[in-house]
């Protein structure tokens, strides 16, 4: 049967005749013999709760069976339950208690409570997954983030295991051969935040302490991962941001003590559940990867702890300020991480990563306003993408440098303590932030989160003999795609020249704060100003805009770009001429030469793995074909191996580069190169210290692989990627690659293939991981961090029914889908049970299937 899809207004009306005290959920997670179950859990719910006297309403469950239910004490008819309208409750009294008991069922697929067997030891581990809605898979429950209460757990679980909930344990006792955990009532707080996590997990633990107490600290993972877990720098970096957010926040955390697990199969990044944060567990690093992955993680780990306070503590009211929840926990992330940890960078990050994928998001035909209209559960899938992610928190930065960032924290303050345990809007947000900062915001929302598109921002001025500003503009281009509309931009402009110490840098010499609003406005504090050698109309990236380069800036950048001494103005140098390229106002050729000639000196490795992504981006889809083929390809691969080669050995830098190498089009100088490597000696290619660990063995082989050099169908491949004393050798026949074809490359070994047809909600996990292990990271941007989704190319129609070739993973940073849009738009739109009917190609390329 099909989830319901409950609308804002069925939930308004539900809001209205409802007000809930507590759930108190029992769970047995065995078979009855103390060991794990493996299809089903026995679920009793208690609610309590008051209601308009005589009301009529529902509740939701998704369950194999309702063994029964009773409403103040009389027996419920549950015989014809079906889930897609949950259980009617009719002529409801003011105090009511409900009591369900329910069979549920396990998943597979991230959804509700998830059961995964590791195939190193095969132990059952187990997580929960609820938003938006799937706390109904677990427990009968009122599922809709407006009607809080507080919550008590109890669970029955085979001995050995870890049990993990939102609550502190209070008590965990012998049962025969299973356990009793009892958990300690949480604060008030939304079904989707609830959390149950159990199985054979490893744990570390610390704590932290401050003048608000002390917060015990956990850290879980597989126990076929804990050699991998780098706890202390994992603790370290969330004690760095609990002393902020205490010092920033103004409300101490609310939830006791503070876990942190890392799940198999996680189909996100991570979610917030208050107290009981889950990961994808790729964060739990197995090879070698660049600071910029260790960054990465940092930020996932400030943001979802930022939820605990904008989202767990308060929460939106409707699935409408979804965008909010999900901006604020960016915003808050990076600006922690720039303040309180090593990555003081993090606002370079943001630029080349956040924004650049807004930018791209907001370009496409499928864009649409940051504070879109969501009528219903199935809309916020539809929604939640780069638009809500980046775009909205490039737009709230643009709003925290418009009224004030001590402004901002003075009304985040009042806004935390004014909603505490309860629901709220952004206007309620807003209103708190006219307090404090005295702006009049009343338009600020409409113009950019009602709207879709990017201003285009350019200097316009005259200058005199002496090179000084005699008149100084900034235009403002329309919003596109979109109705075109202009907006206030509170923005700084930076003018750069050489060093006066002397140092061969160019660095900012004048800055310009001030609102821009309307087609043009006039900058008169600029006149006298000299014009340096490179203006940034955009300086210190507080707004949301695309940014053009007068030509003498151009040319200043394609000369001298790694001459800028500061990153983030380097990086708004890079973007500004990505986007340039894009718009076909700069050569595709003179972009990668650009990159060829400026990368070597990017002190960020997370900017120059944007930058060579870029550059293979222009070679492939911009530049001329023939041109790429016959030159570019080889000089891009040979330049690489330069830059790997005069790397410090050992280094990021050098990783990103041979990497790179790995996702490009390769020549036989290259392959040569690459087959060294296979063989463990990159020293013999001037590679002293390269480290050719198994994520980067699955790169080479992948790489050689897709140029015919090996044969992927064979165990040769898998035995070349992955060693039989790696950990990842155990995990069975699906460990060895079954890789997806990438391209036309390799045709003979096509004959030895098997073609399934997999619909796409029976792809098992354990083939999904195997196809993610096979391409080494990301399809399209390369990154081996992560979150991957299913992602799929060559989308055609057959007969009205949609098949996709080719399943690949895609990483939530990049986004950079290949799908047909009508496609990808349609399945989005689908509910799980009606996906069945999308299937998907896809190519084994595995011995033991074919």
């Amino acid at each position: 049967m099909a989830l319901p899809n409950l609308t804002r207004d069925q939930a308004v009306e539900r809001a209205a005749l409802v007000t809930v005290d507590n759930y108190r959920v029992v769970l047995d997670l065995t078979d009855g013999n103390g060991k794990p179950g493996e299809r089903t859990f026995r679920s009793t719910t208690t609610v309590t709760f008051d209601a308009l006297a005589g009301a009529d309403t529902f509740i939701d469950l998704a369950a194999d069976t309702v063994r029964s239910a009773t409403l103040n004490g009389v027996a419920l008819d549950v015989s014809g339950h079906d889930e897609s309208t949950g259980i009617a409750l009719s002529g409801l009294d003011t105090h009511n208690v409900l009591v369900v008991d329910a069979d549920c069922l396990y998943s597979n697929t991230g959804e509700g409570l998830h059961r995964f067997v590791d195939p190193v030891d095969d132990e059952v581990y187990l997580y929960s997954q609820f938003e938006t809605a799937d706390a109904k898979r677990m427990f009968a429950c009122f599922d809709q983030p407006d009607l809080k209460a507080t919550f008590d757990v109890q669970v029955t679980a085979p001995s050995h295991w870890q049990v993990i909930s939102n609550g502190a344990t209070v008590s965990s006792e012998a049962d025969g051969a299973a356990t009793v955990h009892t958990f300690a009532t949480t604060p008030k707080m939304s079904t989707y935040l609830a959390a149950l996590i159990a199985g054979p997990y490893a744990v570390w633990r610390d704590s932290y302490s401050d003048a608000h107490g002390e917060i015990p600290l956990g850290i879980f993972c597989r126990a076929s991962l804990a050699e991998f877990m780098d706890a202390d720098r994992l603790f370290t970096e969330t004690k760095q941001g609990f002393g902020f957010y205490h010092a920033n926040f103004g409300t101490p955390y609310a939830f006791g003590k503070y876990d942190q697990l890392f799940v198999p199969e996680f189909n996100a990044g991570a979610m917030e559940n208050a107290g009981a944060v889950t990961f994808l567990e790729d964060y739990v690093f197995r090879s070698k990867v660049t600071r910029a992955s260790y960054e990465r993680r940092a930020e996932t780990v400030l943001h979802e702890m930022a939820h605990m306070w904008f989202g767990d503590l308060v929460t939106m009211q409707w699935w409408d300020d979804l965008w909010l929840n999900e901006s604020f926990a960016t915003f808050a992330s990076v600006l922690c991480q720039a303040e309180a940890t090593e990555y003081d960078t993090a606002w370079t990050t943001f630029a080349n990563v956040e924004k650049s994928w807004a930018y791209r998001q907001d370009q496409l035909p499928s864009t649409h306003p940051v504070a879109a209209d969501i009528p219903d559960l199935a809309a916020v899938e539809v929604n939640f993408d780069g638009i809500t992610y980046a775009k909205g928190a490039s737009v709230l930065k643009q709003l925290v440098a418009y009224v004030g960032l001590e402004e901002f924290l003075s009304g985040l303050r009042d806004y935390f303590r004014d909603h505490a345990f309860a629901n709220a809007t952004f206007g309620d947000l807003l209103g708190a932030l006219e307090k404090s900062s005295g702006r009049d915001l009343s338009g600020w929302g409409r113009q950019w989160l009602k709207t879709t598109g990017l201003n285009t921002l350019r200097a316009d001025f005259d200058v005199d003999d002496s090179g000084a500003f005699t008149r100084f503009a900034i235009a403002q281009s329309g919003a596109a795609p979109g109705a075109g509309e202009t907006r206030v931009h509170r923005l700084a402009v930076g003018i750069y020249d050489d060093d006066p110490a002397g140092s061969g840098k160019l660095v900012r010499v004048h800055r310009e704060e001030l609102d821009v609003e309307g087609p043009i406005t006039d900058v008169p504090a600029l006149v006298g100003v000299s014009r340096g050698k490179l203006i940034l109309v955009n300086d210190d990236d507080l707004t949301y805009c695309s940014l053009r380069l007068d030509a003498a800036s151009l040319q200043t950048v394609l000369s001298r770009i790694a001459d800028i001494a500061d990153p983030l103005p380097r990086t708004l140098a890079w973007s500004a001429a990505w986007e340039m390229t894009r718009e076909a106002e700069m050569k595709a050729r003179d972009f990668v030469a650009l990159v060829m000639s400026g990368v070597h000196a990017e002190t960020e490795v997370g900017v120059a793995q944007r930058l060579l992504m870029q550059a293979q981006t222009a070679l492939s889809s911009y530049a001329d074909p023939a041109w790429a083929i016959e030159n570019g390809w080889p000089a891009f691969g040979d330049a690489l191996l330069d830059l790997a080669g005069t790397s410090a050995p050992g280094s990021d830098h050098q990783l990103a580069f041979v990497n790179a190498l790995c996702a490009s089009v390769l020549s036989p100088n290259h392959v040569a190169v690459l087959s060294t490597l296979l063989d463990n000696e990159p020293a013999a290619v001037n590679l002293p210290g390269l480290v050719i660990d198994t994520d980067l063995r699955w790169r080479i082989v992948t790489a050689l692989a897709r140029s015919g050099e090996i044969d992927a169908d064979g165990p040769s491949a898998a035995r070349h990627a992955v060693p039989e004393q790696h950990s990842a050798h155990a995990r069975g026949p699906y460990a060895v690659p079954m890789a997806v074809s990438r391209t036309r490359a390799a045709r003979a070994a096509r004959k030895r293939k098997r073609r399934m047809d997999l619909v796409v909600h029976d792809l098992t996990d354990e083939q999904w991981a195997a196809i993610q292990a096979a391409w080494g990271g990301c399809a399209y941007c390369r990154s081996t961090t992560g979150p991957f989704q299913k992602d799929c190319v060559m989308a055609i129609s057959r007969g009205g029914r949609y098949t996709v070739d080719n399943v690949v993973p895609a990483c939530g940073s990049c986004n950079a889908s290949k799908c047909n849009f009508e496609v990808s738009t349609w399945m989005r739109r689908k509910r799980l049970d009606e996906r069945a009917f999308l299937t998907r190609y896809v190519e084994i390329r595995n011995e033991l299937v074919g």
